[in-house]
């Protein structure tokens, strides 16, 4: 699985699908790493077609968080679906994450 990705000025919006889970691990490390390196000044991962995100894939969100605050790169969630906004709410993970409910909001917002 190899995770799309388009360039808005410099700001990149990976297209996440599915389900966020041990499967999507390593592309996305994979494409986070590739992002970070091309320089870009924000991340944003559209989230508007994500049905669920099991346990791997919320370590594998708070990896990207701290990856992009490594590389001081602002990572911006866009998108959620009612049930991946319950998953973050009930692991009280939502507040560590700047969530946009549009795709629109979120790039705008690194203007």
């Amino acid at each position: 699985m190899r995770i799309p990705w388009q360039n808005y000025n410099d700001v990149t919006v990976a297209e996440l699908r599915g389900e966020v889970d041990g499967e999507t691990v390593e592309p996305l490390r994979a494409a986070i790493t590739e992002i970070i390196a091309s320089h870009r000044t924000g991340i944003v991962l559209n989230m508007s077609e994500v049905d669920f995100i099991d346990g791997q894939g919320l370590e594998l969100l708070l990896w990207v968080r701290d990856y992009c605050g490594q590389n001081r790169v602002p990572l911006r969630l866009a998108g959620l679906t009612e049930n991946c906004a319950k998953i973050l709410e009930i692991t009280r993970l939502q507040e560590e994450f700047d969530c946009h409910a549009e795709l629109t909001q979120a790039v705008k917002s690194f203007a």
